[in-house]
Parts: structure tokens; sequence; C-alpha cells
């Protein structure tokens, strides 16, 4: 650094003689001594006594006694010498006050002031200060620049207040939410999703057929040519059911002796159960309803047991395998399933289903490969051969109406609840068993084959977060065509991912990874989907935030149905009043299901169906998960999981406008994405899960007095309950008051409410018997649905309550919220358990 004037030297003079003056002499005018006196010949020359100082000093440090300094003088001496310029370089060593300059002999010189010393002192002092002040401002000003890029201008929570800046280079003007919805509008093609649906339904594609094979090449090949960061397909060796074609499956009326008197068809041997138990079995028949636990106690009320017979039961409100796995609880042999006009529509002329057509469905109690619970299926040869507790140990196969109104008009018994009595032309609905004359047999003969099933995965990758994951899936393969069941879900996926690659191309900037996924074996349980799951379970908690299903998403247009975990409640009110209703013009989808008055959360949320792959995403995994389904006010959709399934009569039942539905799917999904990839804060209500307690709880309350009877109490539930609201109020305050761009910060906040799904997943059950261990919306003993059923035996059934089961169960609930409550509020030593 060099102080003085414009040339960069001290002093201003263009002779270049007078401008060279070192850093050196300045320090020597502030450090050095200006003790001299004036001659009388007018010499400089230093008083003797400092001379002899100096001596000394310098005698010192030639024998190391002193350190000694170096001083870079450049002075004017007389021309030549070897110096054209006339300027030398003298070195002095010194140090200490009394120095002489240039190591000059002194004369006699006048004294220098003492004001002239301050002055430079201070002015050196201010220099520095004020050096130290603007490197200071620098730093500061540069570390402020570095975080706001970070923190401000990428990371700006889409909302209508706060824009998210423009990156450089990239982006011009901020992106603001509704900037975000229009390019999401612009980009999302609605021609595409309908020549999409055609391709992917033209026929019947379950897995490890050809067909299968080229639609798995198409959507590869589609992630590729859309330019996301990764594309890549996961496979796994899974065992399957199919139909023997050499032994085909049978039903058929004997008498006594076993011979055949009448044999039923069943039209197409394609349409089965899988994972249906195989044998042949023989009783009376049973009507069942719905197949419902509530249905099986009623029949034993009427003096029915079906014990020992075969069941008959009606499609809908539970899936196949409940139907067939509450059966089996009730001793039935066998299971047949039909579906009535009274639940499916069945005239053909107003778009029905054929009175000779039968409905297929898995019957696995469970999700995934049943041949490997709770491990991957990468490869059998290496595991020990063991079956999932989900498979069932009775066969069960789908009728047809027409087969089905045969079989229920030869029943005797009492007249079955006048709410159990469906359509079925000339059947009186009674519920059993048939004439002493005839049995019923029905033999199932499917067989397991190993296949190797695709999943098919494409990436975009976060920016900040880049190892947290929001995942959006749909099933690929189908038994039939599979319009309803696979192509629209595929179609949108594949929409998805072209938007939004091309709306990131445009300046849009994702805060998280966005996982495309498009899963295999769908139709038998959710397999692929829950292979990748349990490949990656013990980590999956970590990375992915929450997943949306693209399943079973158009079936009408009338009604809007969001089944889901309550995380994401509170999102989908926000997003739904933004997109427009697909049969209301001008009305949004909020807007009409509330026009009549109606709370919306009646009318849209529902529960996670167990035949949904979003239902092993969190009942087995933990994440938060929402499946979306626009369904017909007054009929279903007849034709889902059957042949008839096809691009033409999905069309038909939405009246032309299945294309325009799918698009309105399209945009609330699309929304949902980008505030659940983009947001600061990952947009899940944790602190809901307080109300969902306290409404699951309160349930035990009368029940208080009889267990207090027996010396019981349920308090320390009520306890673990209390804690978990403390820990959410906690973290919610802990987030308001924190700086709102400390990354640091936000990490932690968002992995902590990215966890709170896993928390309440029992760590006391294991995984291979009890997949599903979710305490609010699992299966199994650890639940509170399944605490509360065994305590309201104190009411029903005194004598079948078993208080070493009911503590058993009661340990399992607590200490799973108490766990949830002592992760939510993370801090170890600062946990106030009062039990």
């Amino acid at each position: 650094m060099f102080l003085g004037g414009r040339d960069g030297w001290h002093g201003g003079s263009d002779n270049p003689d007078k401008r060279r003056v070192g850093l050196a002499e300045i320090s020597f005018h502030v450090l050095g001594s200006c003790q001299t006196s004036a001659s009388p010949q007018g010499g400089n020359r230093a008083k003797p006594d400092g001379m002899d100082f100096w001596r000394s000093r310098l005698r010192d440090a030639r024998n190391k006694k002193l350190p000694r300094r170096s001083y870079s003088i450049y002075r004017k001496m007389p021309e030549g010498d070897g110096d054209p310029e006339g300027l030398q370089m003298k070195v002095v060593e010194a140090e200490g006050p009394g120095t002489t300059r240039g190591g000059e002999k002194a004369g006699d010189t006048a004294q220098c002031p003492w004001k002239d010393r301050w002055k430079a002192l201070v002015c050196l002092v201010l220099v520095g200060l004020l050096v130290f002040i603007v490197a200071f401002l620098l730093g500061y000003v540069l570390s402020r620049g570095s975080s706001c890029m970070v923190c401000g201008d990428y990371l700006a929570v889409v909302n209508d207040e706060s824009p998210p800046e423009a990156e450089d280079g990239q982006r011009g003007a901020p992106l603001y939410w509704a900037d975000l919805r229009e390019m999401f509008q612009k980009y999302l093609n609605e021609e595409k999703i309908e020549g999409t649906i055609r391709m992917m339904s033209e026929s019947p594609h379950p897995p490890g057929s050809p067909r299968l094979d080229a639609l798995s090449r198409h959507v590869l090949s589609a992630f590729g040519s859309y330019g996301l960061d990764h594309s890549w397909t996961d496979s796994h060796y899974v065992g399957l059911q199919r139909p023997d074609r050499l032994r085909p499956n049978f039903l058929q009326w004997v008498d006594t002796n076993g011979v055949v008197v009448e044999k039923l068809p069943l039209e197409d041997p394609e349409v089965y159960c899988p994972y249906s138990a195989s044998g042949t079995v023989t009783g009376g028949l049973v009507f069942a309803n719905y197949g419902r636990r509530e249905d099986f106690a009623a029949l034993k009320q009427h003096g029915v047991n079906p014990q020992g017979h075969l069941v008959i039961v009606r499609i809908g409100e539970i899936s196949y395998a409940e139907k067939v796995a509450n059966a089996e609880a009730s001793q039935a042999k066998g299971v047949l399933i039909y579906p009535d006009p009274a639940d499916v529509p069945q005239d053909p002329r107003k778009l029905g289903l054929s009175p000779n057509t039968s409905i297929y469905g898995h019957v696995h109690m469970g999700a995934g490969d049943p041949y490997s619970p709770g491990f991957p299926s990468f490869n059998h040869t290496q595991f020990p051969p063991i079956q999932s507790s989900g498979l069932p140990s009775i066969p069960a196969h789908p009728v047809s109406a027409n087969v089905a109104a045969r079989l229920l008009r030869q029943l005797t018994g009492p007249t079955a609840p006048q709410t159990w009595k469906g359509r079925l032309p000339d059947v009186p609905y009674r519920l059993g068993p048939g004439g002493p004359d005839f049995q019923l047999q029905l033999g199932v003969q499917n067989q397991k084959q190993s296949v190797m099933i695709n999943n098919i995965f494409g990436c975009i990758e976060g920016r900040f977060e880049p190892d947290h994951y929001v995942i959006v899936g749909a099933q690929r393969d189908s038994l039939g065509p599979g319009a309803a069941r696979s192509g629209v879900g595929t179609a949108l996926l594949l929409e998805l991912a072209r938007t939004f690659t091309a709306m990131v191309r445009n300046g849009f900037q994702l805060r998280r990874s966005l996982l495309f996924a498009s899963w295999d074996a769908g139709d038998f349980g959710s397999v692929g989907s829950t292979e990748w799951l349990e490949g990656y379970l013990t980590m999956l908690h970590l990375k992915a935030a929450a997943y949306i299903s693209l399943d079973n998403v158009v079936l009408g247009d009338d009604k809007f149905f969001a089944k889901t975990s309550p995380a994401l409640v509170g999102l989908i009110e926000s997003i739904i009043k933004q997109v427009d209703s697909p049969s209301r013009s001008g009305q949004s989808i909020f807007g009409q299901v509330t026009e009549q008055g109606q709370r919306w959360e009646t009318e849209v949320i529902r529960p996670l169906p167990m035949d949904s792959s979003a239902f092993a995403f969190t009942s087995f995994g933990g994440v938060p998960a929402v499946e979306f389904s626009f369904a017909e006010d007054s009929r279903r959709y007849p034709f889902l999981n059957t042949m008839a399934d096809t691009y033409d009569n999905l069309n038909r039942a939405l009246y032309g406008r299945l294309p325009a539905v799918a698009k309105t799917v399209a945009e609330v999904v699309g929304h949902l994405l980008i505030k659940l990839t983009h947001d600061h804060l990952l947009p899940l209500d944790y602190w809901c899960y307080g109300d969902v307690l306290l409404e699951h709880i309160a349930r035990f309350n009368e029940y208080t007095a009889l267990l207090k009877s027996r010396g019981l109490t349920l308090q320390w539930m009520y306890s673990a309950r209390g804690d978990y609201m403390r820990a959410a109020d906690k973290l919610r305050k802990d987030i308001y008051s924190s700086e709102e761009q400390n990354e640091r910060l936000l990490r932690m906040y968002n992995v902590r409410i990215m966890r709170v799904e896993f928390y309440f997943l029992s760590q006391y059950v294991a995984v291979t018997e009890t997949p599903f261990r979710h305490i609010l919306h699992g299966r199994g003993g650890h639940t509170v649905k399944a605490l509360l059923e065994h305590v309201s035996l104190l009411r029903e059934a005194p004598q079948s309550f078993n208080e070493v089961l009911f503590r058993r169960q009661l340990a399992f609930v607590t200490w799973t919220l108490q766990g949830a409550a002592n992760a939510l509020s993370g801090d170890v030593w600062n946990i106030d358990n009062n039990f």
C-alpha cells in the first residue's frame, strides 16, 4: 500500500528524482525518534549520545542479543556509481526510538515538534481504522449477497405476496405464483393426454406381456426425450398368479354324492382373483352382503353361520382382499364376488355393464409380492421360502350378475335385511344356506409364476434440497385394456413430466427433486411400488416428502374426492380453490362441493383405501400420500377392472369430455407439485395430527368408567397425545421466530416436518408380519382402531375382554405416540414424560 499523490508515491512532483520515497521512510517518521539538534555549521549530525546508542544496538544485533528489523529505504544519491537514475537502496537495521534516517551521520539538527509526530500517528491510526471498516463492510455485503442469492432469489415461498427472483442469465422478471400457474397452463397439452390414453388402452397389457414391454419402452423413451435429469429402470422378479389354461377354474352344483348336477359358466377365463388359494371346496351357500365384519356379525344375529359353507358377496364398500379375509375369519370355505346392479349399472343400452361380465380383483390382504413380505424381490433364491400372512387360505373367484342371480334364487333361510337387497331380477335375497339336496362346488387352479417387472423412473433434480423427493406415480399395467385403471394415470404422468421440464427450461426453479414413477404389476396389489418401497424402507422417510398417486383419477366428473393423509388436507383445500371444476364453468372445485352449504372436508376427504398404492406409501413407508379421483354422482363407472375398460367406454361415460376432465386433474396435481417442490417450508400440516389424535381418543371416553371398574386407565395415552401437541406447538413457534433466510434452519425444520408421518409407524411390530405399521391408518392389533375394538368388548361381550391383551395394545399405541412426540420435539434433554 502506497500513500501520497497522483502517481502513487510520496509527493506529487513531476521530477522522478524527487518523487520516490518508500514506505520505510514514512514509517521511519512515525516510529523513529525525532530528537536532533542544529549545528552551527548547518550540518545534520546526530548527538553523540544518540550515535553511541545505535552503535551499541547494532553491536547487540550482530551478537543476536536483540531482534533485527530491516527497512528498505529509497533515497536520493549522487548519480553514478552504477546507478543511472541516481537512486540507491540502503538497508538500515534499527529498532526503538532514536533511529535516524538512512543511517546518515547526523549533525546538529533542529528538534521536530511533538505535534507533527502525533499528527502522523493519528493519521496512520485513522487510515488503518478506515481500511478495517471498508474491508468489514465489503465482506459483510459479499456474504449477505451470497446468502440472499441462496435464500432470497431462488427460494422464495410461492405465494401472491413474494416472488421468486430470476436467476442471472436465465430469467428476466420475477415469477409470482400467478406466473407459475400461467406457465403451467401454457405448457400443459390436452391433446397429448388424449393421445396417450388411447395408445395405453388399445388392448390388455398384464405384467410380463409383450404389449406391456412395448409400452414400457415408450415411457422410458418419453422420459429421455423430455430432457429429464435422469431416467432409469428398476427391475424385480416377483411371484404372480395366473389361471392355468390346462386346468380352468370351475363352479358347479353337485348332489350329496358329489355328482355334478349343473355346471355354471365362468364367462371369461382371463378374469380371476389373483392370490386366491388353490383347491376345490364344496358346501352350502350363504349371502353376506358386502362381506364386511358387521355383515358377518348380522348373519350370526339372524342365526346363519357361514362356517363350512361358501359365501357370496357384493362388490363395493371394501376391497376384495378384506371381503375374503372376513369370510375366512368366519370359517367360510370359499368366496364368490359379484356386481349387483344396485352398485354397478348393468343396462348396456345406457352404458352399463353386461350381466354376463365379471370383475377381477386381487385378494392378498397386503401389498407387494406376497412371497417375499418385507423384502425387495431382487432374487428369491437368496431368501428362505416365506409367504405373506395376508394370503388367504380359502379359494375366491369373481362371477357375473347372471351367475349370481341363478345362485341366489336357490337360497332359503331368513330374508335378508332391507338394506342388503340389491336389484338382481327375480331374486328374493335370502340369507341361505341352500337347500339340502344340492351343494355348491368351487374349483380354483391358479398357478404361481415368477415374472420380471420393471418400474420406470424419471427425475428433475432440485437445486437446494436435491436429496429430498416429491414423488408422483401411476400404474402402467392392466389385466384388461385399462383406460381408467392405468391409461389416464400414465398419460397424466408423462404430460406432467413434459410440462415441468419445459417450465424448468424457461426459468422455474425447483427447490426439491421431482420423481416421476411408472409402476408395474399394480393390478396384483401395488406390487411394483411396494417392492421399491421395501428396497428403500430404511431411508425412505429421510428422502420422500410426499407421494401423489394418479391411479383411477377419472371415473366421472361430478364429484371430486381426495383420499389422503391428514398432513396434506390443508394444502389440498388451497389448491382446489384455484382450479376450475370440469363440470361447472367459472366455478372452482371448492365452490362446487360447497355450493349447498356443505363442509368441504365432508364432501371431498376420504381415508386412503387399502387397494391404492398411496396406502402403502403412508401405512408401510410413513410418507404422506394422496390419491385424487373424479367420479359420477349418480352412476358408478361400470367398466373398471373389466375387459370393457376401453377409451371409448370411458369417454362415453363422460359424454366425450374425458380429455378435459383429465386435464383438470393434471392442474390439481401440478399445482400441488409446484407448492411441494418449491416452497421454502414444506407445506405439510404436522399440527393436524393433534386434532386427529383427539378425534380418535375421544371415542374411548364412553368406556372410562368400565375400565376404571377393572382398575385400568387410558391416562398414559392421553398424556402422550398432550406431549405431541406441546412438541408441535414448540416447533411451530420455533419456525415463526426463526430467520426466514437461514438455509440451515430451513433444512432442519423441513426434515423434522417430513418425518412426522414416519413417527406414527409402530416400532414394536415386525414388518414381515404386520407391514402396515401406522397406528392410525394401518392394519393390525397395534393400531388405535384395534384398541378401540377391544375396549368396546367391555360393553358388548365382557367375557371376551382380555386384560393382558389390552395392556399390550395400550403399550403399543402409547409408546408409539410418545415416540412421535419425542421425535418431533427434537431435544432429548427437554422431554417431559409424566408417567
